[in-house]
């Protein structure tokens, strides 16, 4: 890739080393450090990408001063007056995704945008939700990000399969996306157990009132479903009176306090004769 010039690779072999424990110690030369990050980050986006390049599978490589140099210019573009500097620093990040670099590499690069990236990336992330190497980073720095993380998130359901669709799923209820509702519903009866509650989470986070007897029809099945799925009603529950839809959610605990006759669950009749009653 040919960026690896002398004066950069100086630079980032200024960064400390780890201890034993893969600590830092406290007495690191931090003016030494920070003197580093700036000249690497006047390099600009050659110097971003010198460093990338220096990254390796984890596991076949000591790239540990290059991890540490890329974090610290995260640290130091986010600190900036000028945003612009930042939106490129980030950009120039997710123009790594996707491509032939190994997936180690850029789930690293993933995790340096969920704190240093804005909507500038968004597109960028949605593109790898589908990679089930880099699906739940790319969810969980899209939710992080927040702005056009929905529209990503239901963009990439359609197409998931296994562990990505159930990441995306409940990354919907993370970002509380109501745009997402009647394909959460149809992810009730997804055959994937898991799927099938994190759907039920989600719409209970989203405060769905349509998903009321969706979610009670959930919550009467049997064993660890009916469990999880029982919580999830309480939440939508909360989450409706939250909103001033008292009748649903009284709705919901009448339904758990008839329903739930065993000692076992003498918690959740608890719960709901005490909501009724307040």
């Amino acid at each position: 890739m040919g960026r690896r010039l002398p004066a950069l690779a100086e630079l980032v072999n200024q960064m400390p080393d780890p201890d034993q424990r893969g600590m830092y110690c406290t007495d690191i030369d931090k003016e030494k450090i920070e003197r580093a990050v700036a000249q690497m980050h006047r390099g600009g986006i050659n110097s971003i990408l010198g460093i990338i390049d220096m990254l390796v599978t984890p596991g076949e490589g000591n790239d540990v001063k290059a991890h540490y140099a890329l974090h610290c210019l995260s640290l130091h573009v986010c600190k900036l007056d000028d945003d612009s500097l930042r939106r490129r620093f980030a950009r120039t990040l997710a123009s790594q995704l996707g491509g032939d670099r190994p997936k180690g590499v850029q789930a690293y690069l993933i995790q340096e945008l969920q704190a240093v990236g804005g909507k500038e990336v968004v597109k960028a992330l949605g593109e790898v939700l589908t990679d089930p190497e880099l699906c739940e980073p790319a969810a969980q720095a899209l939710a992080a990000i927040g702005e056009g993380a929905a529209e990503q998130l239901r963009g990439a359901l359609p197409d998931a399969e296994g562990k990505c669709r159930l990441t995306i799923v409940q990354n919907l209820g993370v970002v509380r996306d109501a745009g997402s509702v009647d394909a959460l519903k149809d992810a009730l009866g997804a055959e994937d157990r898991e799927i099938r509650l994190a759907a039920a989470w989600a719409l209970a986070s989203i405060g769905d009132s349509g998903s009321v007897e969706l979610l009670l029809k959930a919550a009467d099945a049997e064993g660890w479903e009916r469990i999880q799925a029982t919580k999830a009603c309480l939440v939508l529950a909360e989450n409706l009176l939250e909103a001033g839809n008292k009748d649903q959610a009284m709705r919901i605990y009448r339904h758990l306090r008839d329903t739930r006759t065993g000692s076992s669950e003498q918690y959740i009749r608890d719960v709901a004769e005490s909501a009724l009653a307040g």
